[in-house]
């Protein structure tokens, strides 16, 4: 299912008590064509991938859902790349000369440079920290792997920076937001990181929204022109005292689909009080609950890889301060409508859709449940940070009137 919906025209729908105010983002396609060794254009491929994991997991990985590795730790080397193409785990890893050269190079499926060049780096030294790496570099860099290797795209993982501008590891680069549509020229694939629910800044810990706004972000400094993904924190890191509820994994998973993301990457290292680094496999709570959400995003991955509406749905909401982010999809006579709460309070949604010819009734996807339809109208509930995915029938009778 890879070929990437930024062909989207996302709805972020943001109401007030008057009435609502939509803003539609559109976009272009995100086609891996260009790329012949690049990753998988098949509708039914959606990347779902973890973040610097030994190969020798990949097995157990593949089990939970996960389709792609994204790191390699001081690699690609030919042990790395045998164990990968033995399970079949096709991997995103820096370009070097084992890379280009192996026998098992067609498991490399795209380039990437180093990890989060936006932060302060430290020095040679070993005291202290310099600047960020600055985005003429990366550009340069970009063109040299691209030089080497046209056939594959090149990823750009960033860090928190972009949702969070006050963010102190910037260093000096700090609150200076005007950086990363320079960054995004260096990329093909641009990502992120922000991990809220094991936050420890009083401004981000707990708010789960800064993971849809650094993706909204990215699609905004690139008009749409680079393929955005964005990594899903799945432990507790460094924070000894939480970790990520299954609840809040899915409602960032959700909320970075919705407003555009087109990969995840599962973090999945813990620091403290013990180092772990496959600690998704060995929690056996949150690896139940990231294997389901697996399966549902595969199942969908046909829809979620079709291009996104450019018709308007209205949305109404019971308080003042919740924004609601919409995604709406055409897909074998049905139309799909998959919408997330933005806020950490509860409300109730009413969609007005305004589209002709759809049934009296809707199916509330992994639910269990069904919602009907009177003048276009339906309305549901949502938890904080809660998500819906609904599935109404095209009703050909009304259709043909």
């Amino acid at each position: 299912m890879f070929r990437t919906v930024l062909h989207a025209a996302l709805l972020l729908v943001v109401f007030s008590n008057a009435g609502a105010v939509a803003q539609k983002v559109t976009g272009t396609p995100a086609d891996y064509r260009p790329w012949k060794n690049g990753i998988s254009d098949d509708p039914n491929f959606f990347p779902i991938a973890v973040w610097v994991q030994s190969p020798g997991n990949a097995e157990r990985f593949k089990r939970a859902g996960i389709n792609l590795y994204v790191g390699l730790w001081k690699g690609p080397n030919e042990e790395q790349l045998s164990a990968l193409k033995k399970a079949g785990m096709p991997v995103v890893c820096a370009q070097n000369e084992i890379g280009l050269q192996s026998q098992n190079s067609d498991m490399i499926v795209a380039w990437m440079h180093g990890d989060e060049p936006d932060n302060a780096q430290p020095r040679r030294s070993g005291e202290g920290y310099g600047p960020p790496i600055s985005p003429s570099t990366i550009v340069e860099n970009y063109q040299r792997i691209r030089s080497r290797d046209p056939s594959r795209p090149v990823l750009l993982n960033l860090g928190q920076g972009v949702a969070f501008d006050d963010y102190v590891g910037r260093g000096v680069r700090r609150n200076h937001p005007e950086d990363y549509p320079q960054y995004i020229r260096g990329s093909d694939i641009v990502s992120f990181d922000i991990y809220p629910a094991v936050h420890d800044h009083p401004q981000v810990a707990g708010k789960l929204e800064f993971v849809a706004r650094g993706v909204e972000r990215l699609r905004r400094w690139s008009d749409d022109q680079k393929i955005v993904w964005n990594c899903i924190e799945c432990s507790r890191i460094s924070n000894t005292n939480t970790k990520p509820t299954p609840a809040q994994i899915r409602s960032e998973v959700w909320m970075s689909l919705i407003s555009g993301s087109r990969g995840i990457i599962y973090f999945v290292h813990q620091f403290a009080p013990r180092f772990i680094e496959a600690s998704l496999l060995d929690d056996e709570e949150l690896l139940a609950a990231v294997t389901e959400l697996n399966r549902q995003i595969i199942e969908l991955a046909p829809v979620l890889n079709s291009p996104s509406l450019a018709t308007p749905i209205a949305v109404d909401r019971t308080a003042p301060e919740v924004q609601v982010a919409v995604m709406c999809k055409r897909y074998q006579g049905s139309l799909y409508v998959f919408a997330a709460n933005l806020s950490d309070q509860e409300s109730t949604a009413t969609f007005q859709l305004l589209e002709p010819g759809l049934a009296s009734s809707l199916e509330v996807l992994e639910e269990d449940r069904m919602i009907e339809i009177g003048e276009r109208r339906f309305e549901d509930q949502f938890d904080a940070y809660g998500v819906h995915g609904y599935r109404i029938a095209v009703d050909r009778s009304q259709a043909e009137n």
